[in-house]
């Protein structure tokens, strides 16, 4: 139990992470609302917004799912697949230059794992609660 803990606790520090990078993108382009047209700024923001869209409900989750006493290397899967694919997709979008191929990696693998992730506990709900 408390696997979830661990990967909450890591994906939060890349988004503070992405903070730092969305703030020095800001002071580079000397930018303190919105983007200024400024590509590079723009990636950075969606970047760091595209991860708080998305982390927090699938940290909840599997939140959910560990409570109903999964098994923990489905748990270490489901958690470091999400780890994985914000990182990729974090990479992906913030390049100029971007590679698609770490941007649908990056959604494919989170959306995967919210689809099932959220399919098993309505499974679990149904026929085990």
């Amino acid at each position: 139990m408390f696997i979830t803990i661990y990967y909450a606790a890591i994906l939060a520090l890349v988004y503070i992470y992405l903070t730092f990078k969305t703030i020095g993108a800001r002071r580079v382009a000397r930018v303190s609302i919105g983007d200024g047209d400024n590509n590079k700024l723009s990636r950075a923001i969606r970047v760091h917004a595209n991860f708080a869209e998305y982390v927090p409900f699938a940290i909840v989750l599997l939140y959910f799912l560990e409570t109903q006493q999964t098994n923990s290397v489905l748990m270490h899967i489901l958690g470091a697949s999400l780890l994985i694919a914000r990182v990729v997709h974090a990479y992906g979008v913030s390049q100029e230059n971007e590679n698609l191929k770490f941007r649908i990696f990056g959604m494919m693998t989170t959306i995967s794992v919210m689809v099932f992730t959220s399919v098993y506990l309505l499974y679990i709900g149904m026929f085990f609660l």
